[in-house]
């Protein structure tokens, strides 16, 4: 999503890099952040990512319908570097670059056969790639079009039977919950709800390898972001067991907003999340990871 108030969060961020911001930790583990900078104009924005199955791989797409592939570089489990290839521009179903007023590409979902699938947010719709410059255009639903303008389809998952979800990052009431539509390969249809807990707006979204819905969330009050993670299990009945995993304090990350769940060398189950710097030299492309264990609690516990 692109930044509504970046005046005062210029102002803010300035304030932080004096003073600097609070940490939060729960029951999942923190295992580090990692600061990403790419010799690049393209680079930036970043609204998604998808990482391979042992997490050494990665694919993100920046919200200027951008994308880029590359190595996740690892030392003692924590990310010490990403070799990356240069940004390039997805293009439209013409082959030719998209108008800003329709390239805001915010969710990504890659199937088993490497097709990337993103949602826009711009003329809210899911397209599918096989190469940058090919898309192709998934029907859209008819409650596509009434979506709110900059706060449309901000996440994308794609499950175990090749199924792509997506819902809207605002729902358009603080009680209502937010739809989830689901592509059978025909048509989307709506198959359940998230229920919405206080001002937390989802952003990213992932299904994890224990079957489960990872639903990434951003709090942004004018000065500050903050970071929620929750996971449900998903059936014909719709979205149960409902888990936060993880509630950030203030300042503690940047905006994260692109969530990638994986399974690492030891078994457990891993969140990788990038940031979107909004483009803004006062913020920072940041790629933050943690582990979930498997005695996690149904709430987070703050120190």
């Amino acid at each position: 999503m692109r930044n509504r108030s970046r005046r005062g969060l210029t102002a803010t961020l300035a304030l932080v890099l004096t003073f600097g911001g609070a940490a939060c930790a729960s029951e999942i583990a923190f295992v580090g952040s990692y600061t990403w900078r790419m010799d690049d104009a393209r680079f930036g924005g970043l609204s998604g990512i998808e990482l391979s199955q042992d997490g050494t791989t990665f694919t993100a797409i920046s919200d200027r319908a951008g994308i880029l592939t590359g190595r996740i570089l690892r030392d003692g489990g924590r990310i010490t570097g990403v070799d990356a290839g240069p940004v390039a521009e997805l293009m439209d179903l013409n082959g030719r670059p998209m108008p800003r007023e329709i390239a805001d590409s915010e969710g990504l979902a890659i199937g088993d056969d490497g097709r990337i699938y993103i949602s826009f947010e711009g003329r809210n719709r899911v397209w599918a790639y096989t190469t940058p410059e090919t898309p192709v255009a998934l029907p859209r639903a008819v409650a596509f079009a009434g979506l709110q303008n900059n706060a449309g389809l901000e996440a994308l998952a794609i499950d175990a039977q090749g199924r792509l979800y997506t819902l809207p990052e605002r729902s358009g009431d603080l009680t209502r919950p937010f739809p989830v539509w689901r592509f059978d390969g025909t048509s989307w249809s709506e198959v359940f709800s998230i229920p919405r807990r206080g001002t937390y707006l989802p952003v990213g979204a992932d299904f994890g390898p224990d079957g489960k819905l990872y639903i990434l969330e951003r709090l942004f009050n004018g000065f500050s972001f903050r970071s929620r993670v929750r996971r449900f299990t998903v059936d014909d009945s719709g979205a149960r067991d409902e888990e936060t995993l993880l509630e950030t304090y203030p300042f503690r990350h940047d905006n994260l907003e692109g969530l990638s769940v994986w399974q690492d060398d030891s078994g457990a189950i891993r969140l990788t999340m990038v940031s979107d710097d909004n483009f803004n030299p006062l913020q920072r492309t940041e790629l933050v990871e943690y582990v979930v264990p498997e005695s996690l609690a149904s709430a987070p516990r703050s120190p």
